[in-house]
């Protein structure tokens, strides 16, 4: 779609946070995919001040890197544990088949940067976030994991 060009084309929110409240990795190298996200959480009001992130893989893998930053800054928390891959998608206007399990990747990868937040403050992640799904890839990807 024209909006994953334009995301791929003209990333948002590229890089790292310094001093980061909570960062996210997730991907295979086997599938050529790996992103790696950083948020700057308020611990008061639980709002996300700045999300970024940094992508190795294709060009759906930064648009939809990109457009979850786009969709959690400015957040609570709680509502960014709710963006969802179909939301990811949806917000770019569709991805091929192929490519859904970048979307896939991009929600992994929020909620692997707020479990790092939560662990950071000795609090078991897996109360608020679950578990991270992560693929092996030892199969053909084009992966829902």
């Amino acid at each position: 779609s024209k909006k994953v060009m334009d995301h791929f084309q003209h990333p948002r929110n590229v890089g790292e946070i310094e001093g980061a409240s909570g960062v996210g990795t997730v991907g295979n190298a086997k599938c050529g995919d790996i992103m790696r996200m950083f948020l700057d959480i308020d611990d008061e009001t639980h709002i996300i001040k700045e999300c970024k992130f940094k992508t190795f893989g294709c060009g759906a893998a930064v648009a939809t890197s990109s457009m979850a930053t786009e969709m959690v800054k400015g957040k609570t928390i709680q509502e960014a544990m709710e963006v969802t891959n179909k939301a990811v998608m949806e917000a770019l206007d569709g991805l091929p088949p192929v490519k859904v399990h970048c979307s896939v990747l991009a929600e992994q990868a929020i909620k692997a940067a707020v479990s790092d937040y939560y662990k950071r403050r000795g609090v078991d992640p897996t109360l608020i976030v679950g578990e991270i799904k992560e693929c092996d890839h030892d199969h053909d990807c084009g992966c829902q994991l």
